[in-house]
């Protein structure tokens, strides 16, 4: 069963029986997920950029969006219109398939990895993961890496709340610490 099929089946109803929905509508999903990459200091490095949009590419199965600058900042040397990062929106089927990755076979992966804090959902329920190399991904093998970047994955739902959104996540299979 795919995490699609798990949601309609399993995790809805556990959230009306949790919260108490009287419309299936309001019960909290997720909407898209979103992966970002910044360039940082390697701005001025087409090669970069391009290895990090390839990377992207790999990991999400969709083509990225350069990023640009909407002013510019002259402490961090950026003017307007530079590329400064790099991203990648899904949503439907291939959010749910990167979902279902991320929780099965990316966390795993990581060196050290004790589990997510509850307090990276945010008060609109929403999660914000890091990670500091994408080597993690199961799409990228380390001996072809020429640039070792960190990324962001925003996963984004209607929760309208913290409780809603953490348990959702929850309910998902996102490996959360007990603190």
């Amino acid at each position: 069963m795919n995490l699609r099929e798990k949601y309609k089946k399993e995790i809805a109803p556990a959230l009306i029986l949790r919260f108490g929905y009287k419309n299936i509508m309001a019960v909290p999903r997720l909407t898209k997920v979103v992966i970002n990459a910044g360039v940082g200091r390697n701005a001025k490095d087409k090669a970069f950029i391009d290895g990090v949009a390839s990377s992207l590419e790999r990991i999400s199965g969709q083509k990225p969006v350069l990023t640009k600058a909407k002013q510019s900042i002259s402490a961090f040397k950026t003017r307007k219109g530079m590329v400064i990062g790099v991203a990648v929106t899904l949503r439907g089927q291939r959010m749910f398939d990167f979902v279902e990755k991320l929780v099965r076979i990316t966390f795993p992966r990581i060196r050290d990895f004790r589990g997510i804090s509850p307090r990276q959902v945010d008060r609109q329920g929403n999660l914000a993961v890091g990670f500091k190399e994408h080597l993690a991904f199961p799409e990228i093998k380390a001996d072809e890496v020429g640039n070792i970047h960190g990324l962001q994955v925003c996963l984004t739902g209607t929760a309208k709340a913290y409780e809603q959104g953490l348990e959702l996540f929850k309910l998902l299979g996102f490996p959360f610490k007990n603190e």
